[in-house]
């Protein structure tokens, strides 16, 4: 059976959105990928999409949308995207941090260079 590994940010519209995409994307034959937030956003950041989208051809919103924690299997592993914008609670200590800084509202450079710092790590785990 394959691990299930949750990606969390407080809003679940970002970062953890991104990581999903690119764990099923690079590595879904090995893991089982998620990703929640203590809040949800009605629809995933846009710039994502886009950028998403023009790098991988992943349309996220076709298969991905904002959910809580709550809605998801319980994960083997938990990874927190950052806590820069406050780390959430889930009654259980994140296995990791990745301390990415959330790129809402930045340039086309930011979120770069956030999707490729994501790639990266997901390459490594």
């Amino acid at each position: 059976m394959k691990k299930k590994i949750a990606f969390i940010c407080v809003h679940n519209s970002c970062r953890s959105q991104i990581a999903e995409a690119l764990g099923k994307y690079l590595r879904g034959d090995e893991f089982d990928f998620y990703s929640a937030g203590t809040e949800t956003k009605p629809q995933i950041n846009q710039d994502a999409v886009r950028l998403m989208k023009q790098l991988y051809g992943i349309d996220m919103e076709h298969t991905q949308f904002s959910k809580t924690f709550d809605k998801i299997p319980s994960p083997d592993i938990a990874i927190s995207m950052g806590c820069d914008v406050g780390c959430p609670f889930m009654d259980r200590a994140f296995d990791d941090n990745w301390r990415l800084p959330d790129p809402t509202g930045q340039s086309d450079e930011m979120f770069v260079e956030v999707i490729k710092r994501i790639e990266t790590i997901i390459k490594l785990l």
